[in-house]
């Protein structure tokens, strides 16, 4: 069986993860601080803090940004469930719209028709890792400033929406040779297992606000948040006579820990090198051989402004239904490949739905989900292995789509 996506931890990578076990401190200390400074260089932003979770970082920024009950979020309604949950949380409410028909991300269109005077915030997802359109977005916040209604020194400060990118898919994606992290105001990366990058579990927040912020206070700030709002880590504590600390604000647990942050140290070290061109390859060798079939819907990588981090190859069949695309996955499935489906709207979701969103207002992310296989894309994968996928994935889609 071929899996769908299973990490690749090298040896260095165990070296580093058992250097850390021996050095006595495995937990938030100075390898998670250098795995900070590097994906800082690597996506030129302005300072990065690493979390436990891509989903811990979306929800600490909305509430270091004061979203309060009653105000509103606009989010994709082609996402995962996390970057919708983090909005519940905070009491606020999801604007949910729709999205691209050709890339699966949120329509600027849409966005542009869903602002009010309510709105705090826009959660872009970057979906399969190609960058939602911030440029638009961008512009989008300044031409609604003047509808935007601050409260608290932070929103004021800002004067604008925030764009909080939910950038779990796309680290090493560019716009216009701009690395996803330094495209906008925040933009929040997953180190989760199945991503391109792994630290097991975890994250990383990349700020990246306008002139008006000192954003190495803001990491300060938002550390402290992360550590149940104490004045110093642990890290901080142990030369002498530094005990003291105070607890500043009710805070959350959040930090991610050395031993996490030592395998993302190796990972990022051979990111650019080896893992995005080897998932580069992949993705060519599935185009190369499906676009030549009138019902292969090839999802897109690459446009003028934009380049993907080749997260997920998001196949759509053609002229299909929901149920014929349930049977040609289970088919897939049979002859020794695992796919998958990314994912199901927001509102086909029994927790969303019992809040009143009808998938029925969502017609392009229902098109698009209907009609969508996911195809393994991993270091791992062997020429074979590929060319199975390729003549297995062929195989099933014309046996049932008939």
């Amino acid at each position: 069986m071929i899996p769908f996506s299973p990490p690749y931890i090298r040896q260095e990578a165990i070296d580093e993860v058992t250097d850390t076990l021996k050095s006595g401190w495995i937990t938030t200390g100075p390898k998670t601080g250098k795995f900070e400074n590097e994906l800082t260089k690597y996506c030129g932003n302005k300072k990065t803090l690493c979390v436990n979770s891509a989903t811990f970082g979306l929800e600490i920024m909305l509430r270091w940004f004061d979203v309060k009950e009653g105000d509103e979020i606009i989010v994709p309604a082609y996402t995962y469930a996390a970057s919708v949950n983090v909005i519940m949380h905070t009491g606020a409410i999801p604007v949910i719209v729709d999205v691209n028909r050709d890339d699966f991300n949120i329509s600027c269109a849409e966005i542009k028709k869903a602002i009010t005077s309510k709105t705090k915030v826009i959660i872009p997802v970057d979906m399969a890792g190609f960058p939602a359109d911030l440029y638009c977005i961008n512009d989008v916040v300044e031409k609604y400033k003047d509808i935007f209604v601050p409260y608290g020194d932070i929103q004021k400060k800002l004067g604008r929406i925030l764009v909080l990118s939910d950038s779990a898919h796309s680290l090493g994606a560019e716009f216009n040779g701009q690395k996803t992290g330094s495209l906008t105001d925040v933009s929040v990366f997953s180190f989760h297992a199945v991503k391109n990058l792994t630290t097991a579990e975890g994250g990383a927040i990349a700020l990246n606000l306008p002139n008006e912020f000192d954003n190495q206070e803001v990491y300060k700030q938002v550390n402290i948040m992360s550590l149940h709002g104490q004045s110093k880590d642990a890290f901080a504590k142990i030369k002498n006579g530094a005990w003291r600390y105070d607890v500043q604000n009710f805070g959350y647990k959040g930090n991610m820990t050395d031993i996490q942050a030592s395998l993302g140290i190796v990972a990022l070290k051979y990111y650019e090198s080896e893992n995005l061109p080897k998932r580069k390859y992949i993705v060519n060798k599935y185009i190369e051989a499906l676009e030549k079939y009138d019902w292969a819907e090839i999802p897109i990588f690459t446009d003028e402004n934009r380049k993907s981090s080749y997260h997920l190859f998001t196949l759509r069949i053609r002229n299909i239904t929901e149920e014929q695309r349930d049977k040609i996955i289970s088919d897939i499935f049979e002859n020794g490949v695992s796919v998958n489906v990314h994912f199901k709207p927001i509102p086909m979701l029994t927790g969303y739905k019992n809040q009143g969103y009808k998938i029925e207002d969502y017609p392009i992310a229902y098109d698009n989900y209907s009609r969508e296989i996911t195809l393994p894309v991993f270091e791992l994968l062997t020429d074979k292995q590929i060319q199975k996928i390729i003549d297995t994935v062929i195989n099933s889609v014309e046996k049932i789509r008939l």
